[in-house]
């Protein structure tokens, strides 16, 4: 007999343990189970090893609203993060319902019997479940393998490479000479790590990123934990966090040159004679056009200002036996290689979908509220901010699925779905959009947005709250009905 739940989620990292708390909140009494295809709880903060990874959010707006974040820093290293998502799994007894080593292949939806079958590969076996209602926690980008751009003379490198996806732990850069290649977060991460212990660190980058300097710590989190109630200044910081996040992001796209102007020059301010802001810090997008990078403390223009680190804009023309050479005539010599260069992106975990025998292409797919598939059951795909952090959303897309599931259980219905608009190819756009190298390279794999609502995703926390946990379920797109 098929072990049947009335949800399966699919994932035990951030997303995952969020959605399974959630659960257990506000619609109790439902049988569940998590599926996570590693043997840990943690999902990114666990897969990521690098020196120095850390949350590019502040905690207080990553963490979960259920359970405040309550050490001082305001930002976090991935072991903070990852002690904090398993005790959050603990506390709400989650851990218990998760089965490790279950890797989700496919589902397939029956309508006849108004249920999901899950198939998952577990210690070389294949193991099926069934379960009513399917959410997938499992990120948007593949834990086995990451973007990796195939360098001429690559093989010809005498040194080590390592991409940042998979550190290794033996690996020492104390009195080497580092080249990370890359100008995204990870890179921003590395450098001022690398730096501390390294003869010496380049960040050679193809075109330059926005860099923007943060407190370690949250100076209102520091005065109100001393007035108020733990709780409540918790949720007061969280409140100011998603407002100036907000206010940041919208003044960006409002008036990028005076963004563009002001990242510049706070940037100038902190970098060394030797290292001038154009073109190193010099974009040629606008603002959020790609997401900006956070330095917290200013660690990177530190490590630039110590002598330790430095920033070359050039392209590669291939690696030599002892570095690399590039397109200008330069040569960078290096013993170990970083190529930070990015995620490989995937749709749903990599889960072959269809609806009765149909296979579900993820391109071809309309994303409604930006949680669930145009013609597809039974079925929410949790996809965070690109501008804000990532559980504000997650957690919005949580609660609606309690919503939703409560919602069918007073009613007496048995599916829930989308109906799929009549919107144009040519007014579809990519579900993320951003111009980060990572995502253009995904435009074809993720599915895809309208140019209205509900199948457009907005990226405003305040709007989705107001949309997710207050607007009516019965909206005229999402269909409800009962089986057969």
């Amino acid at each position: 007999m098929l072990a049947h739940f009335d949800v399966l989620i699919v994932g035990a990292g951030l997303s995952g343990v969020g959605a399974a708390c959630r659960l257990r909140q506000q619609s109790p009494g439902r049988t569940y189970a998590v599926l996570e295809a590693r043997d840990t709880i943690g999902g990114t903060w666990d897969l990521f090893r690098y020196p120095g990874v850390r949350s590019d959010s502040d905690m207080f707006t990553l963490g979960y609203p259920f359970r405040p974040w309550r050490k001082p820093e305001a930002i976090a290293s991935g072991a903070e993060i990852l002690e904090y998502i398993r005790e959050t799994a603990a506390h709400h007894g989650v851990t218990r319902h998760i089965r490790f080593g279950h890797r989700v292949v496919r589902a397939a939806w029956s309508s006849a019997e108004a249920r999901w079958t899950v198939e998952a590969e577990h210690d070389g076996e294949t193991v099926t479940f069934t379960c009513s209602f399917l959410f997938l926690c499992s990120g948007y980008y593949s834990y086995e393998n990451g973007h990796v751009v195939d360098f001429p003379g690559r093989d010809e490198f005498r040194g080590e490479i390592v991409h940042p996806q998979f550190w290794p732990e033996d690996l020492d850069c104390a009195g080497k000479r580092v080249v990370v290649i890359g100008s995204g977060a990870t890179a921003v991460t590395l450098v001022p790590e690398l730096a501390s212990r390294a003869e010496s660190v380049t960040m050679l980058q193809r075109s330059p990123s926005y860099v923007l300097s943060r407190p370690w710590t949250d100076s209102l989190s520091r005065r109100l934990r001393g007035i108020l109630p733990s709780r409540l200044a918790y949720h007061v910081v969280r409140a100011k966090n998603v407002l100036v996040t907000t206010l940041l992001y919208q003044f960006s796209r409002r008036q990028p040159e005076r963004a563009a102007r002001f990242l510049r020059d706070a940037a100038a301010k902190q970098l060394p004679a030797s290292i001038p802001v154009d073109p190193h810090f010099s974009p040629q997008y606008q603002p959020w056009d790609q997401r900006l990078c956070l330095t917290p403390g200013a660690d990177f223009f530190r490590a630039l200002r110590s002598g330790k680190a430095d920033v070359v804009t050039d392209r590669i023309d291939r690696f030599t036996p002892d570095g690399i050479a590039l397109e200008s005539g330069s040569r960078l010599p290096a013993d170990v290689v970083v190529t930070a260069t990015g995620l490989r992106v995937i749709a749903f975990g990599g889960i072959e979908l269809t609806v009765d025998d149909r296979v579900i292409e993820p391109s071809d797919q309309l994303v409604y509220k930006g949680m669930m598939l145009a013609g597809v059951p039974n079925l929410a795909w949790c996809v965070g901010y690109v501008n804000a952090s990532w559980t504000l959303r997650s957690d919005l897309v949580a609660q609606y699925v309690c919503r939703l599931l409560n919602h069918l259980s007073r009613n007496g219905f048995d599916t829930c779905v989308p109906r799929p608009p009549a919107i144009p190819a040519a007014q579809r756009r990519p579900l993320m959009n951003l111009t980060s190298g990572y995502l253009t390279r995904a435009s074809s794999v993720l599915p895809r947005q309208g140019n209205r609502r509900p199948w457009l995703m907005r990226q405003n926390y305040v709007l989705d709250a107001a949309d997710l946990r207050l607007r009516r379920l019965n909206d005229g797109v999402l269909r409800f009905d009962r089986a057969a």
